[in-house]
């Protein structure tokens, strides 16, 4: 391949479900036909809605979903619709079932390691803050101890100013270096915590953009902050149980760690979380912080073994569990690591403590909504007759190899300079990219020589 290389100048991850923002419910919990990204499978959504209004009032302990019907209905849309009905903060955690056989971790470490992930911790911390517009910053410097060519901060002299008072002090080098860094300057309205001497730019002070050009004409001034300079200020941290969880085990302390550390290796072992659990707890009861239990998404759950159910079955008697959604589009098979088959391949100890949800297969007209929620979503213009040809490909083959179609032909029609998808297009990437179907079929030619 010829020619120069493009730069990046933008990075977007558009996710399989990223238009999804809730369930698409009025407020009587019916089903819109197309709302919230979500179509069609209106049982389903309205069944999922029921289970948002139990969880909101207490009624799921011990309870978990089951979401079954033929691939490609939705079921991972509406356990993510779900959690987003609960809250922009709820936790949602999807898990393949074939994760949990790890070479590194046992199964029920992996399964934990879930089920902590999925629930969130809202802490609230107090903190004592220097905050206030900086009208002065004096640095001094010195001799680089390893090269006398070049000079470091050392020390600097700082002003912050508030619509009440002016405060001057002395700040180490390190501190100095890091507004440096930062670009901060006369003129910026800063944070500094007392404790950990971080610094935070939290604009560019009004005052200062009547006097001085705004390098960055994008950005908005904010007011000159009120009352003192130096005050307690409550932040709020949203972390997950798991987060926690690694924290200790790496036995370091202050809330900091949880945003600057890293992920601890190995398995965490039971006296870790009991602790972490009890400081939780203590946190509740002192009012300053507050559990929000997640959703743990499970699909092709029929892989999951007896081991990993009857973990799961103790997971939802526990005090601190998540809402867990299972997900199959298998009918009666063995559950695995025991000599029975039972529906969905499930223990039917569990079966009987699952509110079961079916989903059916699309229409052509919910195939075509779905195929614009899609191309607006992955900002793919589509003529009508690309439209409706992808809706033959859904319909005829399956709703997500359409979709996975999309961008494809995007990137045909744009290095022939179109600004819109065509059928052309679309019929070119259909047969460069196979079906699942074509792609056995056409291997299956060639068996006899594979086995040689």
């Amino acid at each position: 391949m010829s020619g120069s290389i493009t730069p990046v100048t933008r990075f977007e991850r558009v996710g399989a479900h990223s238009h999804i923002r809730g369930l698409g419910l009025d407020e009587k919990l019916k089903a819109l036909p197309v709302a919230d990204g979500m179509v069609g499978q209106i049982s389903a959504r309205e069944a999922a809605g029921i289970i948002v209004q139990m969880i909101k009032k207490g009624k799921m302990a011990g309870r978990a979903v089951l979401l079954a019907g033929p691939p490609g209905t939705g079921k991972t849309a509406i356990a993510m619709g779900i959690a987003r009905e609960l809250g922009k903060d709820v936790p949602f955690i999807t898990l393949h079932a074939s994760e949990i056989y790890s070479s590194e971790l046992k199964k029920t470490e992996v399964l934990m390691r879930a089920v902590r992930k999925a629930i969130g911790v809202r802490l609230r911390e107090k903190r004592k803050v220097y905050e206030g517009e900086l009208t002065h910053f004096e640095l001094k410097t010195a001799k680089h101890p390893y090269n006398p060519y070049q000079e470091v901060a050392e020390s600097a002299r700082i002003t912050l100013a508030t619509s009440s008072e002016s405060r001057s002090f002395t700040v180490s080098g390190s501190l100095a270096s890091n507004m440096l860094a930062q670009g901060i300057r006369v003129g910026d309205v800063l944070q500094i915590d007392a404790e950990t001497g971080r610094v935070i730019r939290l604009g560019r002070s009004e005052n200062a953009a009547e006097r001085y050009e705004i390098a960055d004409y994008t950005e908005k001034p904010i007011p000159r902050p009120k009352g003192p300079v130096e005050k307690e200020k409550e932040f709020i941290y949203l972390v997950t149980l798991h987060d926690l969880d690694m924290m200790e085990s790496r036995g370091r302390g202050g809330f900091f760690t949880i945003i600057f550390g890293g992920v601890a290796g190995g398995e965490i072992d039971s006296e870790t979380r009991r602790r972490v659990d009890e400081y939780v707890k203590e946190r509740i009861e002192e009012g300053t912080a507050e559990i929000i239990p997640g959703v743990l998404f499970i699909d092709d759950v029929s892989m999951l073994d007896i081991e990993a159910f009857s973990f799961l079955s103790t997971v939802l008697e526990s005090e601190l569990s998540p809402i867990i959604v299972f997900a199959t589009n298998r009918g009666i098979t063995k559950v695995r690591g025991a000599d029975i088959e039972a529906p969905h391949g499930m223990p039917l100890d569990l079966l009987d403590r699952l509110l079961i949800i079916n989903t059916e297969m699309y229409s052509r007209d919910e195939v075509r909504e779905i195929l614009k929620i899609r191309a607006r979503e992955e900002g793919v213009p589509l003529s009508d007759d690309a439209l409706e040809y992808l809706v033959d490909v859904g319909t005829s083959k399956s709703l997500r190899y359409a979709v996975q179609l999309l961008t494809p032909a995007y990137e045909k029609a744009r290095v022939e300079g179109k600004d819109k998808v065509s059928k052309d297009d679309v019929e070119y990437v259909v047969s460069l990219f196979s079906d699942v179907a074509r792609s056995i079929e056409y291997v299956k030619r060639y068996e006899e020589y594979m086995m040689r």
